[in-house]
């Protein structure tokens, strides 16, 4: 008789987070909620021994080389755990990877903790975006989004997926992002 593996626990968790960061993706500023609270989520949902991560935080860290992930620097990286609030944060945006016209999917997957609801009003407009959505992302340093807009040439450029506690917004590289 054929035995059909069921999911534990962990990997439950883990594919309901990544849904929730699929959906995120593909409706670039749309507030998404995990079951499961933080970056550590997103984490053990996206990365595994396939994927080079960096992170900042050594507990963060700790958590990605027990995915079997590579711990890489910051150039390297297909995924990069990192807080966007401070002037060293956001000249190390320098360094992610944009990936290479042939080969822009190679381009980093940022995550960061922020505050979804606070700071300045955002418009979005691009693929997955029927008009345009308004949306608000606090604890980011005031020159992040001009940063963003100076390194995301599309089809290069970098996704960033922002976490405050169970909620997420992501905004892929082909959103164009308009400070109102």
């Amino acid at each position: 008789m054929l035995t059909i593996p069921r999911p534990d626990a962990e990997e439950t968790r883990d594919n309901a987070v990544f849904e929730a960061v699929l959906w995120a993706m593909s409706r670039p500023g749309d507030c998404r909620h995990m079951a499961t609270p933080g970056p550590l989520a997103v984490a053990l949902a996206l990365v595994d021994q396939e994927c080079r991560a960096h992170a900042e935080d050594p507990d963060l860290a700790e958590a990605l080389r027990r995915t079997g992930a590579t711990l890489v620097d910051l150039e390297r990286a297909d995924h990069v755990f990192l807080a966007l609030d401070s002037d060293a944060a956001l000249s190390r945006l320098e360094r992610l990877s944009p990936g290479h016209p042939l080969y822009p999917e190679q381009g980093a997957t940022l995550v960061s903790p922020a505050r979804i609801g606070q700071g300045a009003e955002l418009k979005l407009t691009g693929p997955g975006i029927e008009t345009e959505t308004r949306l608000r992302i606090g604890n980011v340093h005031p020159q992040f989004w001009a940063q963003r807009k100076r390194l995301c040439a599309y089809p290069l450029g970098f996704e960033v997926i922002f976490v405050d506690g169970e909620e997420i917004v992501a905004i892929p590289r082909s959103t164009l992002v308009e400070e109102i």
